[in-house]
């Protein structure tokens, strides 16, 4: 077998590998006076006895201390043409808070109160369990309180720097 051939540079070779793998795309948020969201590809799920998922965040953003303060999170899980949901809540220039949701179609949570963004292809409200050291992020571990599959089978995915739409 032929060695491959490594790059000196980890920080660099790494965001280059992993733009290599294509992700999901969902939007994750919380309840309350800080009601926030923000577009994550960064979630996985963990386990299914107990239902667990994952999701990393960086310390430095704002939804971070939002997830700790809140003790929760939802996720809803973005379809093929959500991609300027995926965008709105990405841009550091949206509005802080409640009003960065206006315009934008959601329900509130049963388990959370956190906004279900409306046409997803699924949702999960967590309850946060744990964080971890991840280096610059914290990884979120969240006991899944409740879930909601959603109509339609075309997924949003991020891929090669930008979005691509996979469609069944």
């Amino acid at each position: 077998m032929a060695a491959v051939d490594s790059d000196p540079r980890p920080a660099v070779s790494l965001r280059e590998v992993m733009a290599r793998f294509a992700t999901g795309i969902t939007v994750l948020t919380v309840p309350g006076d800080e009601c926030r969201g923000m577009t994550a590809n960064a979630f996985s799920s963990v386990s299914l006895d107990p239902p667990l998922v994952l999701c990393c965040v960086n310390r430095k953003a704002r939804m971070h201390a939002a997830i700790v303060s809140a003790g929760a999170f939802a996720v809803s899980v973005l379809r093929a043409g959500q991609e300027q949901l995926a965008r709105h809540f990405a841009d550091q220039g949206r509005p802080s808070g409640p009003a960065q949701f206006d315009g934008v179609s959601w329900s509130p949570g049963v388990h959370t109160g956190a906004p279900l963004l409306s046409g997803s292809l699924a949702w999960l409200e967590c309850e946060l369990v744990r964080a971890h050291d991840g280096g610059d992020h914290s990884i979120f571990l969240g006991r899944v309180l409740g879930s909601h599959r959603g109509a339609g089978r075309d997924a949003l995915v991020f891929f090669g720097g930008s979005f691509h739409q996979v469609t069944s």
